[in-house]
């Protein structure tokens, strides 16, 4: 029902049974007169005034038809004092029939509760309790009428009386019921309008949620994918998929968790945003049917919050490096120092001193690191062109190894290579990497060839750098630790050069791996975060 017919039949007034009621009272009109004109029960149908009851009946009907083409064609919508109005004319016609065929005791004055009842339900306030009253006078009017002209006994004054009696309580029985059925109504579309405001609700808190959901019922059919799974699977501005086959690295995840009921599964996805994908299953059990709800996560955001946890417990355990270390660290080397200035000291003295000047330098380097890493400013990645980026870089790095003869080659494709990473934090990152080639990677000859490569990943849609070197490589078996902290292969490195630039690289959505080169030579290739228009080339 739309608000104007709320404004004039009442906000809770039904519509649909004012229509309902309309069509009955054509229907008994046509009924009456039919019966009247085939002669149904004559004696009590018009048997005390035949014309009166062909005309009221004829008239009634007409009006009545009129009132049903009105309603369900033209979509009329009365007022309450056009309903009262209308009711008014069903009290007379029914009055004035109720005459024509004997008054109270003929029964036609029983349709009038009908007319009463539809008047207790359509009309609101003062408006039934006035038409009961009507339809009452009516009656009782008539049958005094009826007492001055023709005469009657008390059974018929009886039953006008109980008839009027019957209108008053049908009228406030209905319009009690009315009342009840207003305040149910009321009550139904405030819990309707709540109910529609928690869906609301709780879709844009799905929608707007930084984890993806995927609900996926028994038959592997797609119920609910939010906006967070189309974008970390690279859907966004796709139309989702209705079957979960359409998503084939989830669906194995699906199997493999529906099978072993393994809690996380890890997917690398090609041309996602985000390469790694973490996927978490849990089952969803309704009364009739059992489905399963995926919770899709970006993995290198897990890995920042972890490394944010790092961070911090580094922070507060560097104060207490500084200050029972360093200190004493000083004291050591500054002793060394002075006892180095001797005469006295022989070759195998001085040998030790050295070794102790050694290993101070690389626990001094050791502490400077660990505290890099705990004043380590957020990341703040912004648009960088690889392709001039890396030959500014390998000119300003060798500037800075000017000491030492540097061969560094640079390869991009020519054409801009657009990524994401914050510009300083990429320095230190390539400067780790060629520091270590520097270190480790000299061929037999003792040469250090260093070559750095700018391409995009094709594979994982994303633009990567390699940092090649001629040296012997990393055993397989050492390799799977060199990104962990104070790991090295040398005595003189700190271990912690590697993993600083891989918490670099997770702190700009990026990711750093290596290989060994079957032809020898080691490679670290970083594959950063690309742009919008760098996607998809």
């Amino acid at each position: 029902m739309n608000s104007l017919q709320k404004t004039q039949l009442g906000p809770y007034s039904n519509y649909d049974l004012l229509r309902v009621y309309t069509f009955y009272r054509a229907v008994l009109g046509t009924v009456l007169l039919a019966m009247f004109q085939i002669n149904v029960a004559p004696s009590i149908l018009g048997d005390d005034n035949p014309a009166l009851f062909f005309y009221t009946s004829l008239i009634y009907t007409g009006l009545n038809i009129f009132t049903v083409v009105l309603l369900w064609r033209a979509r009329f919508q009365p007022s309450q004092e056009q309903l009262f109005a209308v009711l008014l004319i069903d009290v007379i016609a029914l009055t004035l029939l109720m005459h024509a065929s004997g008054g109270a005791l003929s029964g036609m004055g029983y349709l009038l509760l009908a007319a009463t009842a539809a008047g207790g339900i359509l009309l609101t306030g003062r408006l039934a309790v006035a038409l009961a009253a009507v339809a009452s006078i009516a009656v009782i009017a008539e049958s005094l009428s009826r007492l001055m002209l023709v005469g009657v006994d008390n059974q018929t004054l009886f039953a006008a009386g109980s008839l009027g009696a019957l209108i008053f309580i049908t009228a406030i029985a209905f319009q009690y019921l009315n009342r009840r059925l207003r305040t149910t109504h009321a009550e139904a579309q405030a819990q309707a309008r709540q109910a529609a405001h928690l869906q609301r609700l709780a879709q844009q808190v799905v929608e707007e949620m930084r984890t993806g959901l995927i609900a996926i019922n028994e038959h592997g059919e797609i119920e609910l994918i939010n906006r967070a799974a189309c974008q970390l699977l690279g859907l966004e501005g796709h139309t989702p998929p209705a079957d979960i086959e359409a998503l084939p690295a989830v669906a194995d995840a699906l199997k493999q968790w529906q099978a072993s009921q393994e809690p996380t599964a890890l997917l690398y996805l090609d041309g996602a945003p985000s390469a790694e994908i973490k996927l978490s299953f849990t089952a969803l059990e309704a009364r009739e049917a059992t489905g399963t709800l995926a919770f899709v996560e970006d993995n290198r955001e897990i890995t920042q919050q972890a490394q944010r946890l790092k961070l911090a417990s580094l922070g507060r355990l560097t104060a207490s490096i500084a200050h029972e270390i360093r200190n004493p660290l000083g004291a050591i080397s500054h002793a060394s120092q002075l006892l180095g200035e001797s005469d006295s000291l022989d070759t195998a003295d001085r040998r030790l001193l050295t070794i102790i000047d050694n290993h101070s330098t690389r626990v001094n380097h050791i502490i400077e690191n660990v505290m890099q890493l705990s004043r380590r400013r957020t990341a703040q990645p912004a648009q960088i062109d690889l392709s001039q980026w890396l030959v500014k870089f390998k000119e300003d790095y060798q500037n800075a190894c000017a000491a030492e003869p540097l061969r560094i080659a640079v390869n991009t494709p020519g054409e801009p290579l657009l990524a994401k990473f914050d510009p300083s934090q990429l320095y230190q990152v390539m400067s780790n990497l060629c520091d270590n080639a520097l270190r480790y990677g000299a061929d037999a000859q003792g040469r250090v060839h260093i070559a750095l490569m700018g391409r995009f990943d094709v594979q994982r849609q994303r633009p990567s750098i390699d940092v090649l070197d001629a040296g012997p490589g990393i055993e397989a078996e050492k390799a799977r630790h060199i990104f962990e902290p104070f790991f090295t292969t040398g005595n003189t490195g700190s271990g912690l050069g590697l993993y600083i630039c891989k918490e670099l690289c997770e702190a700009n959505r990026a990711s750093i791996d290596y290989q060994r080169n079957p032809r020898g030579g080691s490679r670290f290739r970083i594959l950063l975060a690309t742009t919008e228009n760098q996607r998809h080339r």
